[in-house]
């Protein structure tokens, strides 16, 4: 094996030819051992005089001279590898004594610097270096840690392509459910599935809207082709299937029409056409068992915001088609259970076959109706069942007519119409209504103890609620649609808010709806996948219908977008964890719900095309929760639709542990920083559009 060369071999330099330096290696021992004394004694002269030979050179002649052999003795080499050595570990210790001098140098001047500069402007620019550290630790524990850490999570299997966690049919029969409260939402341990659900083999993204609401894809809903047709006459002159599409025709007969429909509701209390009823103070109605939401799309045109909601459907759903639509539903029933919406919620409720026997456990449907109805609003109801000449010669459904009928006095209802199987009741706007009933009337108003404001599913109440709500103020006396958006201070009093926090609120958001707009683009992610078989995304215009604001605070996200000339609707989630302003959102004409974000979301997958959570991640982590941030963000994959987005407010270490989770849902991220705040993020998702493979 060929040994290395010692390191003092090129500080040597030859003088002569190479034969005189074999011919000195051979001299005799007595000439070898003088030279050694004599080194010995270079190398304390040396030492003596540095640091300063490194800058001064030394012009004396050699203490060694010439040597005998032709070579001229190297102040800074040893005659041998050893001696080498030893004065290169003396000038890298003599650097490194230069190097201190130096830093201490810098920093006494660093020292003075800072006395005559900004604390604020330091502070700053130590805070970011120290974010953009902690941003670079991240990357480097993903890296680091590898598959162990940030392993993908799985796709469900086909059969979860519509799943809704809580909502099992089988578990609840077998749990002793029955009398249809097997269809109620049931959300215990376990109910979640740790995976990501892929949307059916030929789906498709949905048309943009208005387009959108009368043409779907028939891929992208759980019902087929031969369900359309089997559902009825009714279902078959409303919707009209064209191959891989169904087509909903604005001008379809359903009541003689849809327009024909409302027009005639409008009619009966009292109004013009249905234009008007925005004048008559209606803004929100509520669309119990909606059908596919044509009375809705239909209204939509009018500045009525229509809010669906019906029973959990394993064979597909009118709320997925609603959705798909893209118009406001949920997953929602009376069974048993009180609706998730605080009391005085709705200006009108419409049920045209709903599927709801009003007249069942003594009235107690009616009961829950009341509550979210706001005084002074309309309850719409449309069936064969109160259609005179039919239950005049059936006497079962004329008892039933007659119990509802008597029911809604009792409510403080006044019935205000009938017209074939129409009826619309209008609930009183006096309280002293409910005192000037008969002693002993059924049924009675609620205490203080059970008038619950926001309820979340608790058991239905036999007692009328909303009487001890300080939002008890008649649909009348409110400003009409769209001044309900900007309430005033009288109003704002109710909830405990000054005027200035809505303004700065709403300030705010108009900022921040500008600023999104500009970042949700694909254009912003150099790796964005294609589509499969088409090619580059379109730009954001008009790209979103469906949005999820998952801590809706006081609605300032839903009124800046539609400022902003947006055509879209906002579901405005009130987190059951947080302060409590759902009244407040509701009033001011939008659509709201209250939620524990540590469940399941009521609707079917890929409802939504963005999904919004300002603050959401810090009310989330301030207290101890049964679920983690991990739980939260598999649950938005699970309503976003495929290349749908995500945009995330939240504390800067917040938004980098989100960021690093992403990485495990398989979305595309970006970390966005916010200039007016150093201390928060925005972090922007994309859902790639995953397409599942055909099975042979």
């Amino acid at each position: 094996m060929p040994r290395p060369l010692h390191r003092g071999v090129s500080g040597i330099r030859v003088s002569g030819n190479s034969n005189d330096f074999w011919d000195a290696e051979v001299k005799d021992n007595t000439e070898k051992e003088d030279l050694d004394r004599n080194h010995s004694s270079s190398q304390s002269f040396l030492s003596l005089r540095s640091p300063f030979r490194f800058f001064f050179q030394d012009n004396s002649p050699s203490k060694y001279g010439v040597t005998e052999n032709g070579f001229t003795a190297d102040p800074f080499g040893g005659g041998t590898p050893r001696s080498w050595h030893r004065l290169t570990m003396l000038f890298l210790k003599l650097s490194l004594v230069v190097i201190v001098i130096l830093a201490l140098t810098g920093s006494f001047w660093w020292t003075i610097s800072i006395s005559t500069s900004s604390r604020g402007h330091i502070f700053r620019g130590y805070r970011r270096l120290q974010e953009q550290l902690v941003s670079d630790l991240w990357d480097i524990g993903e890296l680091s840690l590898g598959p162990s850490r940030l392993k993908e999570i799985e796709f469900c299997s086909e059969e979860f392509e519509n799943y809704i966690p809580c909502f099992n049919v089988s578990e609840n029969v077998a749990l002793g459910y029955s009398d249809g409260n097997e269809y109620d939402r049931l959300c215990g341990q376990g109910s979640r599935k740790s995976c990501l659900v892929l949307p059916p083999v030929n789906y498709k993204i949905p048309l943009r809207w208005p387009t959108g609401k009368e043409v779907i894809w028939v891929a992208n809903v759980k019902i087929t082709g031969q369900e359309v047709f089997s559902s009825g006459s009714l279902t078959k002159r409303m919707m009209m299937l064209e191959e891989d599409q169904i087509s909903f025709r604005s001008a379809s007969l359903m009541f003689d029409g849809v327009e024909d429909y409302s027009h005639q509701i409008a009619e009966m209390i009292g109004l013009r056409n249905e234009s008007n009823l925005i004048q008559a103070g209606v803004r929100t109605i509520l669309d119990i068992g909606c059908g596919y939401g044509s009375f809705g799309a239909h209204l939509f045109s009018k500045q009525l915001l229509t809010m669906c909601i019906a029973n959990y459907e394993s064979s597909g759903s009118q709320v997925q088609l609603t959705l798909e639509r893209g118009l406001p539903a949920m997953i929602g029933s009376f069974n048993s259970k009180q609706l998730p919406y605080p009391s005085l919620s709705f200006d009108m409720l419409h049920c045209a076959r709903c599927g709801v026997d009003w007249d069942k456990k003594d009235g107690i449907f009616l009961i829950e109706a009341d509550r979210v109805l706001k005084p002074g609003g309309y309850f719409v109801w449309t069936s064969p069942l109160t259609n005179v000449h039919t239950f005049l010669r059936d006497k079962e459904k004329q008892k039933r007519w007659n119990f509802v009928r008597d029911f809604a006095e009792n409510l403080c209802w006044e019935l205000i119409s009938q017209q074939d199987e129409t009826v619309v009741w209008k609930k009183t706007n006096k309280k002293s209504c409910y005192s000037s009933r008969k002693p002993g009337s059924f049924p009675p108003i609620c205490s203080k103890g059970q008038d619950v404001e926001s309820p979340y599913y608790r058991p239905l109440q036999n007692c009328i609620g909303g009487t001890n709500s300080r939002q008890w103020v008649p649909i009348e006396e409110r400003a009409t649609w769209p001044f309900r958006s900007n309430l005033n201070k009288n109003e704002l009093e109710l909830y405990g808010l000054h005027s200035e926090e809505l303004v700065v609120d709403t300030a705010n958001y108009k900022t921040a709806v500008r600023n999104y707009w500009s970042l949700l683009s694909p254009l912003i992610f150099s790796d964005h996948p294609k589509r499969p078989g088409d090619e580059d995304p379109s730009p954001p215009y008009n790209m979103f219908r469906n949005v999820l604001d998952m801590n809706a605070r006081y609605g300032g996200f839903n009124a800046a977008l539609l400022e902003a000339g947006k055509s879209v609707w906002v579901m405005n989630v009130v987190p059951t964890t947080g302060p409590n302003y759902l009244p407040l959102v509701l009033d001011r004409g939008y659509i709201a719900v209250f939620h524990n974000w540590c469940e399941a979301f009521p609707t079917y997958p890929r409802t939504y095309d963005m999904v919004h959570a300002d603050g959401l991640l810090s009310l989330e982590t301030s207290q101890y929760r049964r679920c983690t941030m991990l739980d939260l963000l598999t649950e938005i994959d699970r309503l976003l639709r495929p290349e749908g987005w995500v945009i995330i407010h939240d504390k800067a270490p917040l938004i980098e542990s989100a960021r690093a989770l992403t990485v495990q849902l398989k979305w595309d991220a970006r970390v966005v920083e916010i200039e007016s705040n150093s201390d928060e993020r925005l972090l922007i998702c994309q859902k790639p559009f995953f397409k599942r493979q055909a099975t042979s």
